[in-house]
């Protein structure tokens, strides 16, 4: 009786594990030292992590004791990928009767549900609530080893599919758009020595189409892209091209060339039009600061959908660094600020409408152009009509 009863558990468990990984794109979470349960993690379901325990529970101690092991995981989770929140689905296999648990049971953000066979899914009902399908999905018409070799086969392809979808992403590429973009900037700089005054001089900004609020007022709107390939000194072109330097290759990888170039040119126009909206900002300005800050709030976003690989990043080096640099241009005369953080949000904006590759769905991508075209619009209300 007992070697049916573990047979029966390891058939539901490769249901289980099949229906989440190949059916709901969750994916195993390797945890040191956790023993007879399986945690899977999908940071974008209603669930974020799903908790398969063959554990035999035998009292209510140990189950509050696994309670309170759990909530501590999940907690540690939630930081380190960055994560709003962390609800938990325990899935219990092997409880004892002397366990006072219901067949469905929520503590806190932890809910627990007891699965005895697979026949039992259909008394559950937050699971159904939340995997109506789970069902159907795990009906299978295979039993024994035929059964076995599909799940695993199954279940094969999909880490394989995963792994091919993450080497895609990540891995290095050639950066065209960072490296012209930045060969551009240079030889505007240049150009201004060549062909005028230098830099620094007013006249020659100017000319050259630096932004200035009375001149876009006046028609010269081409000024709020042609400023963000302009740069007043050397230091100003040295740290800007740096950053471009840094955060291009990355987002070029990560977006393609064209969404690069989409998000570089929208979140520089982004920053001047909110420049626009503040009356302070009536002299001449420069720079590809706008647009930068457009990549960093780009990367944000992306890293929030990529947060199991990126979610320590955004909170040690990436967040702060947006922080500091903001405090640093309103701490400091002369810094444009305003087309800091209108690149930004411009930045975030674009690129939920534009997605993310393996990711985004088509809803958020609506809701996203939506964003964009409210935010353009304010935008361009207050800077020219709501003056």
């Amino acid at each position: 009786m007992k070697m049916e009863l573990t047979e029966q558990m390891n058939e539901l468990v490769m249901k289980l594990l099949h229906y989440f990984i190949t059916e709901k794109e969750y994916a195993p979470i390797i945890l040191h030292g956790a023993q007879n349960e399986i945690w899977l993690e999908n940071l974008e379901g209603d669930f974020e992590i799903v908790r398969i325990v063959t554990d035999y529970i035998h009292n209510d101690e140990q189950l509050e004791y696994d309670l309170l092991k759990t909530k501590q995981i999940a907690r540690k989770i939630k930081q380190k990928t960055f994560s709003l929140s962390m609800n938990v689905i325990s899935i219990f296999l092997n409880i004892g009767d002397n366990v006072h648990l219901k067949n469905e049971e929520k503590f806190g953000n932890v809910s627990c549900v007891r699965l005895n066979s697979i026949d039992d899914l259909r008394k559950q009902h937050m699971l159904l609530e939340v995997f109506p399908d789970i069902t159907k999905e795990t009906d299978f018409k295979e039993e024994g080893m035929e059964l076995f070799i599909k799940i695993t086969s199954d279940i094969s392809k999909k880490n394989e599919e995963t792994a091919r979808e993450a080497e895609d992403l990540f891995k290095p590429k050639k950066p065209i758009v960072t490296t012209i973009l930045i060969a551009l900037n240079i030889i505007l700089f240049l150009a201004m020595y060549v062909f005028g005054e230098g830099s620094t001089h007013v006249l020659t900004l100017y000319r050259f189409g630096a932004f200035s609020k009375d001149a876009v007022l006046m028609g010269d709107s081409y000024r709020l892209i042609t400023s963000a390939f302009l740069h007043i000194g050397i230091v100003h072109l040295l740290c800007n091209m740096y950053s471009l330097y840094v955060l291009g290759p990355q987002l070029e990888g990560f977006f393609g060339k064209t969404k690069f170039l989409i998000i570089y040119l929208f979140s520089a126009i982004a920053g001047n039009l909110l420049s626009m909206v503040f009356p302070g900002n009536g002299g001449l300005s420069a720079g590809a600061s706008g647009a930068i800050f457009g990549l960093l709030g780009s990367l944000v976003y992306f890293g929030y959908h990529y947060r199991v690989y990126l979610g320590t990043v955004m909170k040690s080096q990436i967040i702060p660094l947006i922080l500091l640099n903001l405090c640093v241009g309103f701490l400091s005369p002369g810094i444009n600020n305003a087309a800091h953080i209108g690149g930004l949000i411009g930045g975030v904006l674009i690129t939920m409408a534009l997605g993310v590759a393996y990711k985004s769905s088509s809803s958020e991508k609506i809701n996203g152009w939506i964003l964009t075209l409210i935010y353009v619009a304010f935008l361009i209300y207050m800077g020219f009509i709501g003056l």
